[in-house]
């Protein structure tokens, strides 16, 4: 494993600043990094730290070299691009400066209330991949097609993906429009346009490249982590009924392309690696992985250990002031390859990687029904409708409903830490063109 734990994970550290210690998402062991502006002013670098937000422009003169000279620009593409040694020793300068009294009166000036905060995009995304790698949601909707052999023939050869869009990623928050499209029921002769009815979300992680490698090159599964800069919430929203008509031969296009929300966060590598853990042993039978694709180490810290939840707002939910109703909730190590596994697959033909590229793992689901990442698998395809506390019932999603993922990983012996909120409210569709 690249960089293991060190002090900056110390569960007993606590931090100056007013109730970061006792902070469910953003503790000083956590320390993710984000873009942010008050007001009217310009998009910039901050570190989340309990409610607050350190403005790292501020502080650069106080931070190593390295890190100061990329703290200017409106991304994080740059410091995502810095080597791993360089990204930990800026992560053992935040916790010295936010957990040391002696530091606070040059600090505090720079820290931000976050409620007074705007959050925006953590990079200038050049590229987008979701990858496939969620075996128990492989399995359950290819039973709903395929019931004798859920699973193609490739699957448990090597890691699936597909280049998504990246123009239509936004970040927490943004509302996402209903898509418009072509759609067929079975029982028609000819597709109809207009309004998706089959709209759902899909539970995945989010994985942002750091340092990329030059075309023509291939990153080797050993040194896969060190690309690896950080990780957020995806829910990569899915029209299911434009899906169905549009994705052969060529798979996912306009059912997937119209929006991907991601939380805002950059959960860093360097903060989860208390929460490393080992694969899941294959099943009996499974082919091993080719050479390019096995790597004893990453198989036994592949893994992370990240509790991760879905939460559905109606309409009539908020005018009445009711709690979020969880519709799910599963763990992050139900993922049949590693995201070194991805990252090694992604560039075996020589494709380059750059910082500030976002690969999503695709939908997480647990083994049992209260785990399934989407509602395509809760409903079994929309045939078996759930009922809410108010007495609403959904197959999919309906305008005025509200997706919140949540994350928190988890390890005996440190301190909790977690990803912050990725929610979006789905409007009604345009008119159609």
């Amino acid at each position: 494993m690249i960089g293991g734990t060190d002090e900056t994970h110390d569960p007993s550290l606590i931090s100056w600043v007013e109730g970061a210690t006792d902070h469910l998402d953003f503790p000083i062991q956590n320390l993710p990094f984000g873009i942010f502006s008050v007001g009217d002013s310009t998009p910039r670098p901050g570190v989340a730290i309990g409610d607050h937000i350190l403005d790292l422009t501020r502080v650069a003169s106080l931070l190593p070299a390295a890190a100061a000279n990329v703290m200017g620009g409106q991304t994080l593409n740059a410091l995502l691009a810095l080597p791993c040694d360089d990204r930990r020793a800026l992560r053992h300068r935040l916790s010295e400066l936010l957990s040391d009294g002696r530091h606070r009166d040059q600090v505090e000036p720079a820290l931000n209330a976050a409620a007074e905060c705007t959050l925006h995009l953590p990079c200038a995304i050049g590229d987008y991949t979701d990858f496939y790698v969620g075996i128990h949601h492989a399995n359950n909707i290819g039973r709903q097609f395929r019931p004798d052999n859920p699973l193609l023939p490739n699957y448990k050869w090597v890691p699936i993906g597909y280049h998504g869009r990246a123009s239509s990623v936004r970040q927490s928050g943004v509302p996402v429009l209903r898509p418009n499209g072509q759609h067929k029921a079975p029982d028609s002769d000819s597709p109809a346009f207009g309004p998706s009815q089959r709209l759902d979300y899909e539970l995945e992680l989010g994985v942002w490249v750091g340092q990329g490698n030059p075309l023509g090159t291939a990153i080797p599964i050993r040194e896969a982590e060190r690309h690896v800069a950080g990780f957020c919430l995806l829910n990569d929203w899915s029209a299911r009924d434009l899906q169905a008509w549009e994705y052969q031969p060529l798979g996912p296009f306009l059912a997937k392309s119209f929006q991907s929300t991601i939380s805002p966060w950059v959960v860093t590598a360097e903060a989860l690696a208390p929460f490393r853990a080992a694969q899941s042993a294959r099943q009996e039978g499974d082919p091993h992985p080719l050479p390019y694709l096995w790597d004893e180490r990453d198989q036994q810290h592949g893994e992370l250990a990240i509790d991760l939840e879905v939460h559905l707002v109606t309409q009539i939910m908020r005018d009445s002031a009711l709690p979020p109703y969880r519709l799910s909730h599963g763990l992050a190590t139900n993922m049949y390859w590693t995201v070194a596994q991805m990252v090694a697959h992604h560039t075996s033909n020589g494709c380059n990687l750059r910082p500030g590229d976002l690969l999503g793992t695709g939908t997480i689901s647990a083994p049992t029904e209260d785990g399934f990442g989407s509602l395509m698998e809760i409903t079994r395809g929309g045939t078996q409708p759930i009922e809410l506390p108010t007495g609403e019932k959904r197959s999919f999603l309906d305008d005025g409903d509200e997706i919140i993922l949540s994350a928190t990983a988890r390890a005996e012996g440190f301190r909790s830490i977690g990803f912050g909120a990725c929610r979006a409210v789905v409007l009604p569709a345009l008119g159609a063109p």
